[in-house]
Formats: structure tokens, C-alpha cells, sequence
């Protein structure tokens, strides 16, 4: 069976010549920087390493209220009888009153911009029934993600024994939040919000939203234990980064090792489309179909995330067989390609069949295979 092999020469990108320093060297327990939509790591340091997420964990408590709010099992404009247990929650507040009722999207902002330790025990506990029951959720929406180093106990993130993750699994946690609930995610980059005319803690902690126009998240965090945390993210054109940092000793530090994990990954990374969906990339011969030939592409858009250096001179190698017999339909495996940079492959994926192509009748199909046997003997097929 031969294969085609067909080497094409991508058109360079116009980016000066250089190397790509190392990262930030950072003091902190661990830390990530990823594009999320390649899933790439730019930079990371122990980042599977368990650590404490502090507040950063109300990042899972609004993803599970925003997954249930997307399959209608619950409302924005539901409201919420606020409990004891939830109104003398310590910490950061939204000062809500026990006895009273508060909307779903009241509370979401509660969480997500006061940081509301008493804002989500009384969304748990509508959720789940009980707080217990809230976190055996938040659990099962962690392993679905793969998020294997996590383990929930609440749903403040308040010091509790057991209760841990890992900048890799906060990354991958925000990175799915963005892409299936975006208007939920909205609310991470609004700066205050106050409820029941009480103006403390009205601000948002994470001062980014402030100091770079670019920066709509996400979450800080802060324990004795855990030191200061935070999970960042930033958008500059088509290009969204992902910063988590865990255990910095001071707010500021936190902060500014954000900061520059985010300059860094723009100045020195990027990322471009390569390749459209539906847009044929080459074509396979057929056998015994009704059209003698297939467009073969991708039906999802592929980019990739590199060194600005590295996209100079990028190849891409399709390897595909010539022996296909119809019928196939669209989305058939018939193939795959490589982008190789520097001899290296950064990618791999496979080529799809892009329209269906329906058998010949009887008489077609069987000459057709009469045919393709006799080019097999000669190693043609």
C-alpha cells in the first residue's frame, strides 16, 4: 500500500529573527501561563503540584451554576431563601440577610466579583440541596474536566482539610469556562457591584481589571495557608492567555508576576490559523464511487501557538492513502497532517473527508476493485 506524501512550504510570517528568552523566574509555589485555544503551555512551574486555592475556588462554584443554569434546571431569576448557616459565613461577604430571598444572578455577582463566602453557601446549598451536596457536584464537574489533582470539600475555599488542586487543573477549569458559558464568564471582568445598599467589599479584588484594558478575569484568592492567588486571563486581538499563580507572599506580587507572565506570553508567543474548516487542503483518489476524487480538509479551524521565530519557514507533510473505495461520508478518517517547525512536529491531526461520495451501482463497484487488485500487485495501491 503507497502512501502520497506531499511536503508544502506554509507562507512565511513576517517576524524578525530572534531567540525567546526564558520565562519570568517567579517566587511561588507553582505557577501555569496557557493559550487556551491551542491548549498550549507557554510556561509553567510545578504546576501539577497540590496547593490550596483559596477563593479561586468560586471559579467551580459558578461553573457548576452556570452549567445548571444552561441545561434549565435552574434561573438567572430564580430567588433563593437565604439560610443561618449561609448568613454567618466568615470572610468576604456579600452581606446578605438570613430569612430573605436573593435572585441566582444577584448571587453569581456576589461570588464572582465580592468573593461572597456567604453568597456561595446559599447558592450550594439551592443547587445541591446542601452544601455536602453542592460539593459532591463541583467533584463530578472536576473529573469529567480531568481535572485530576482537584478534590472539593466546600464551595468557598475556605482552609479545609483535603481541599486541593493545581494551577494545571485552574487553567483547564477557566479554559472551559470561557468556551461554554461566555456570558456567565462576562461577570468576571466587572469591577464592583453592591447589594442592599451596603458599600463594603463592593470592589473587585483583582486590580488587572483596572491597570490593563486587555484583562476580563478571573479570580483572586488569599489564605494564610495558601498565600496570595490568582487566576488571570487577558485577550489582545485573536490571542487569549490564561495565567494561574499560587502562593505568592504579598497582594502586589501576586499582581505583577500575573502581569508579567501575560507580557511575556504576548510579546514572545503567538498564535495564527492555519488552516479553515471546510476549506479542502488536497484531494484522494476514490474507487468505485460515483466521483472519482475526495476533498479532504479539517471541519474545525486548526491554529497553533508558537515562538513568533518559529513560525518562519513551517511545513506541512500530508500523509494519505490512495486506496479509498466509496462509499465514505463526510467527517471519514482518510488521513492526517503534520506542521513540523525546526524538524520538530507541533501538530498533528487528522485529515477528514469533507462531502460524501455514494458507491457506483453493482457492475462499477466490482470493476473497480478488479482494478485496484491489479494495481496492488504491481505495489501502485
Amino acid at each position: 500500500m503507497k502512501h502520497l506524501l506531499l511536503l508544502l512550504l506554509l507562507p512565511n510570517l513576517l517576524f524578525g529573527q530572534g531567540f525567546v528568552p526564558n520565562a519570568p523566574d517567579l517566587n511561588l509555589k507553582s505557577y501555569m501561563l496557557i493559550e487556551p485555544k491551542t491548549n498550549t503551555v507557554i510556561a509553567e512551574s510545578n504546576s501539577a503540584g497540590l496547593i490550596e486555592p483559596a477563593s479561586m475556588t468560586k471559579v467551580m462554584t459558578a461553573y457548576v451554576v452556570a452549567d445548571q443554569i444552561s441545561n434549565d434546571l435552574i434561573s438567572l431569576d430564580d430567588d433563593v431563601l437565604i439560610s443561618e448557616k449561609a448568613w454567618r459565613m466568615g470572610g468576604s461577604k456579600m452581606f446578605i440577610e438570613v430569612g430573605k430571598r436573593v435572585n441566582i444572578l444577584d448571587l453569581l455577582k456576589g461570588i464572582i466579583i465580592q468573593s461572597g463566602n456567604d453568597a456561595s453557601v446559599a447558592i450550594a446549598e439551592y443547587v445541591g440541596g446542601t452544601e455536602a451536596g453542592f460539593v459532591d457536584l463541583m467533584n463530578s464537574y472536576a473529573g469529567a474536566m480531568g481535572m485530576s489533582d482537584t478534590t472539593f470539600t466546600n464551595s468557598t475555599g475556605l482552609p479545609s482539610e483535603g481541599h486541593l488542586t493545581s494551577a494545571r487543573d485552574l487553567a483547564t477549569l477557566t479554559s472551559n469556562f470561557m468556551t461554554n458559558f461566555p456570558d456567565i464568564y462576562a461577570l468576571f471582568k466587572e469591577k464592583e457591584f453592591e447589594y442592599g445598599g451596603v458599600t463594603a467589599n463592593k470592589f473587585n479584588r483583582n486590580r488587572l481589571l483596572w491597570k490593563d484594558d486587555t484583562s476580563d478575569g478571573v479570580k483572586t484568592g488569599h489564605t494564610s495557608s495558601a498565600g496570595y492567588c490568582l487566576i488571570g486571563s487577558a485577550k489582545r486581538g485573536d490571542m487569549r492567555l490564561i495565567t494561574v499563580v499560587a502562593g505568592s507572599d504579598t497582594a502586589n506580587n501576586s499582581f505583577s508576576d500575573t502581569q508579567r507572565l501575560l507580557e511575556y506570553g504576548f510579546r514572545f508567543y503567538a498564535t495564527k490559523k492555519y488552516f479553515d474548516a471546510d476549506k479542502e487542503i488536497t484531494t484522494a483518489k476514490v474507487w468505485g464511487g460515483k466521483s472519482d476524487n475526495i476533498s479532504l480538509g479539517v471541519i474545525e479551524d486548526i491554529s497553533i501557538t508558537l515562538p513568533r521565530t518559529n513560525f518562519k519557514g513551517l511545513k506541512v507533510s500530508i500523509n494519505v492513502k490512495n486506496n479509498f473505495q466509496a462509499p465514505i461520508k463526510r467527517g471519514d478518517k482518510l488521513g492526517t497532517l503534520d506542521i513540523i517547525s525546526n524538524d520538530e512536529v507541533v501538530l498533528t491531526t487528522d485529515l477528514l473527508a469533507l462531502n460524501d461520495v455514494d458507491a457506483k451501482g453493482f457492475f462499477g463497484r466490482i470493476w473497480s476493485k478488479f482494478v485496484l487488485w491489479i494495481m496492488s500487485l504491481f505495489g501502485l495501491a
